[in-house]
């Protein structure tokens, strides 16, 4: 009966070819918008959440907080408080140092250019991995000896000496008041995700490197803030319980209230932005969902037609024994299946617009499959609703009033 139903809607949409393609055309933008939004959603999530990874998800950032009406030195944070922390937390932090950066001139022969220095220890590639050119990462020593050495970024290298066979080559700086002369140990490069790429496309004119953190933080500096990393793997919950233990630990041996500290915790910022972009892809999702009550109340409307206008076809058909719920699911099956062409329909397109713009972009799309199934389903649902009336007054009509209708 069911394929006799389809058979028989099949037919009836084909013989009212334009009219059925107009009538779905509100579903067909409905499903298409809501897929085409939830992927977007999605996709930008996955930007963000690489970015973050790509920085170091369980990386976080302690220094007083900018409310504090007193600063005192004690406040400051020395070479003995990193050690402390290390001993304190052994493996649940994974990397810690000064966060020490600085932007100079770097000389290289005559020429000159701006670089940023990053200040790390040898450990630093187990939290921030980089894929190694040429050359060698730091070492132990090179840290503890606060040797003259660097690493730099691939597009550093060619912006320095118009190659990435740097290793060996030297160029100078000041660091902390002291010309230092700097020899290239090793060329990295790092993968960028396609919106990193555009956020630092305006900096290429300045260096990246990477020298021991011994340089730019001598023992007796007082340091403004420590830059660590919990274990790899941490989940939110276990990365607020070493923040806290953290911010705890610097309470009592500074004399100070937690809340006078400031934590900058990515694990928490991603989580804010996640939460952010979820909620904005699915309002924006939510509102072009509205077509979709445009597009069914455009099959209620043809419906009503098809009803008029196949009046004396029900007639016809109840007069040769066809029951009120023949008649019914009859028309129900026609109205459900115009509504989930027009979801299929939708999807293939919002698909195709989603992937093109992806490849233009060169981002990685998100389409989740549940979301393909729930459009279409509730697509067909849509056109069940709205076909439910149009159906039930065509099962109702009385057969000897139909069959007299002209």
């Amino acid at each position: 009966m069911l394929i006799e139903n389809m058979k028989m809607a099949i037919n009836s949409l084909r013989a009212n070819k334009l009219r059925s393609i107009l009538t779905m055309l509100g579903i067909i933008i409905g499903i298409g918008s809501v897929i085409s939004i939830v992927s977007l959603g999605d996709t930008m999530r996955k930007v963000f959440s690489d970015i973050y990874k790509n920085v170091g998800e369980t990386q976080a950032v302690i220094m007083l907080s900018y409310t504090v009406d007193e600063v005192r030195s004690s406040d400051s944070f020395s070479l003995d408080d990193i050690d402390k922390l290390k001993q304190i937390f052994g493996d649940r932090l994974a990397y810690i140092d000064a966060g020490s950066q600085s932007r100079v001139d770097v000389k290289i022969g005559r020429k000159k250019q701006k670089a940023d220095l990053s200040g790390v220890d040898y450990n630093y590639e187990t939290v921030q991995p980089v894929n190694m050119l040429s050359g060698r990462y730091l070492s132990k020593k090179d840290v503890q000896e606060t040797r003259n050495v660097a690493m730099l970024k691939d597009s550093t290298a060619r912006l320095f000496f118009g190659t990435e066979n740097a290793v060996g080559k030297t160029f100078r700086a000041e660091v902390g008041g002291e010309n230092r002369t700097f020899q290239v140990i090793g060329v990295y490069h790092r993968d960028e995700s396609a919106i990193q790429k555009v956020l630092t496309q305006t900096n290429d004119s300045i260096g990246e490197v990477i020298i021991p953190w011994t340089i730019l933080a001598k023992e007796g500096d007082e340091l403004s803030m420590l830059r660590y990393f919990g274990r790899l793997g941490m989940n939110k919950s276990e990365m607020d319980q070493l923040n806290t233990e953290i911010k705890g630990y610097f309470s009592r041996t500074k004399n100070r209230n937690p809340e006078d500290w400031q934590i900058i915790s990515l694990k928490t910022q991603m989580g804010q932005v996640d939460s952010v972009m979820a909620g904005i892809s699915a309002a924006v999702g939510g509102i072009a969902a509205i077509s979709l009550l445009v597009g069914g109340i455009g099959i209620m409307n043809i419906m009503l037609v098809s009803v008029t206008e196949r009046t004396r076809e029900i007639g016809i058909r109840k007069a040769l024994g066809a029951s009120t719920k023949d008649i019914l699911i009859q028309f129900l099956t026609e109205s459900a299946l115009l509504s989930a062409l027009g979801g299929l329909i939708g999807v293939l397109l919002a698909i195709g617009l989603v992937s093109l713009g992806g490849a233009i972009f060169h981002l990685q799309v998100v389409i989740k499959p549940i979301i393909i199934v729930i459009a279409v389903a509730f697509s067909a649902v849509v056109g069940v609703f709205f076909g439910l009336y149009p159906a039930n007054r065509a099962a109702n009509e009385d057969p000897i009033v139909a069959l007299r209708y002209e």
